[in-house]
């Protein structure tokens, strides 16, 4: 039997992250004890053959051109600078092919080759936070979600920015050959945390400031390790080696967060399961209509 096809169209500049970190967790399914007839085969096309540039300075050699594709089952296109005009040729051959794909997935900006093909046109979709108004305000009929690491809607899910592709990927590969193959990959590549597509896309450690005092700096080190411990005020305030009173004013001045028992561990603690947004939308339809149109 053959080895299903995942097919990364490259053009320049490209994100490199976008088409190497997904590109990686397929590739890491065929070494499975088990799973290698199963495995994808990960191809790469630009439009003409010819090699490309991505927006770090790299240059990508595909595997191919477009045109020579053959079947495919699962398309992901990447994001990057590259896709704020995307070549007239990508977008068409995205719309000719991508409706014959068992699915179809884009990362980080990615999303808007799938918008000009008119493939998100009444779905939910997502990108990276930093573009998501623009995508939201060039296509009105996309209804676009800046809050998860990636969206699922029928065959197409789409991803926020850079290493969200990653997340993609072995939800994709955890679809093909179960979730023991998905940790085993994200294992491998050291990954810190496998996030579900609910995650958020800032981590509430990015979100907060790191105060300048090496106690409170310490302080903010240890709840984040220990989120079950006791985060009142007058127990982090002993830890630290100050007041309660002068704790929460240092601690709110430096941090941009109260240290009250419910801010401080909405801040610190990993989201509930149960407080995630639900970002699969059930479809009656297998695949993307035929008919979709190209955006001029």
């Amino acid at each position: 039997m053959d080895r299903p096809t995942v097919l990364f169209p490259l053009f320049d500049r490209v994100q490199s992250l976008d088409v190497t970190g997904p590109l990686e967790v397929f590739h890491g399914a065929a070494s499975i004890p088990g799973h290698a007839h199963r495995a994808p085969r990960v191809v790469t096309a630009s439009p003409d053959g010819a090699p490309v540039r991505t927006d770090s300075g790299l240059t990508l050699l595909p595997d191919t051109a477009l045109d020579r594709v053959g079947a495919i089952d699962t398309l992901v296109v990447p994001g990057g600078p590259g896709t704020r005009t995307p070549d007239p040729r990508l977008v068409t051959w995205v719309a000719e092919r991508a409706p014959h794909a068992r699915r179809v997935a884009s990362v980080c900006t990615g999303a808007f080759v799938l918008a000009e093909a008119g493939l998100l046109d009444g779905r939910r979709a997502t990108t990276h936070w930093d573009h998501c108004a623009t995508l939201a305000r060039r296509f009105p009929d996309i209804t676009v979600d800046p809050d998860p690491i990636f969206v699922r809607d029928g065959p197409l899910t789409t991803s926020a920015g850079v290493t969200a592709g990653i997340d993609l990927a072995l939800a994709l590969v955890e679809d093909d050959l179960g979730a023991d193959a998905a940790l085993l990959i994200a294992r491998h590549l050291v990954m810190f945390l496998r996030r579900p597509s609910g995650q958020a896309q800032f981590s509430t450690h990015l979100a907060t400031r790191t105060a300048r005092r090496p106690a409170l700096r310490d302080l903010q080190h240890w709840i984040a390790d220990n989120p079950a411990a006791d985060l009142s005020v007058p127990a982090l305030a002993e830890r630290a080696g100050f007041s309660p009173r002068q704790f929460s004013r240092l601690f709110t001045a430096e941090v941009g967060t109260p240290p009250d028992d419910t801010s401080n561990a909405s801040a610190w603690r990993p989201p509930a399961a149960s407080s995630r947004r639900a970002t699969t939308v059930s479809r009656p339809s297998p695949a993307p209509a035929a008919s979709a149109p190209t955006r001029r």
